[in-house]
């Protein structure tokens, strides 16, 4: 059966010197500031769509690695799963050049080998990683604590 989530955002202004908002059905986001300069500029309190990308996609990972690990026999006691988005401007525009994705697990009977192999799995067969497939490249680096 198909979910749907919805999330909206709202602009006033132009581009340079506006603002917006975004907001999630759920309440998990509920106003939460974007502008330009914090996406291109500099990082400041307010978010950005590809730090919500970047988010996302870390959550996604954790929850297909930990499926996966749990599949095979060896349930993780903790996944920290990092995300780092690269917004950036390219010959066709503005774009997310690239997804790094940092992977830390505490995972008992399973090597170092049989986990980065677990996490670049997880990596690629995730519904986000799907979503960014063939538009984003991705890098794992995934280790033991």
């Amino acid at each position: 059966m198909p979910v749907e989530r919805t999330a909206s955002a709202v602009w006033e202004g132009d581009l340079m010197g506006g603002s917006g908002e975004v907001s999630a059905e759920s309440g998990a986001l509920e106003g939460e500031q974007v502008k330009w300069s914090s996406r291109a500029e500099q990082a400041d309190q307010n978010t950005s769509p590809e730090e919500l990308i970047a988010a996302a996609h870390a959550a996604c990972v954790s929850m297909a690695l930990a499926h996966g690990l749990a599949e095979a026999g060896t349930p993780p006691q903790r996944l920290e799963s990092e995300a780092t988005a690269t917004f950036d401007q390219t010959p066709d525009g503005f774009r997310v050049t690239t997804m790094k994705l940092s992977i830390r697990g505490q995972v008992d009977g399973i090597d170092a080998d049989g986990f980065r192999e677990a996490a670049q799995g997880a990596a690629q067969n995730c519904p986000v990683s799907q979503a960014l497939k063939g538009n984003v490249d991705i890098s794992v680096d995934a280790s033991l604590a």
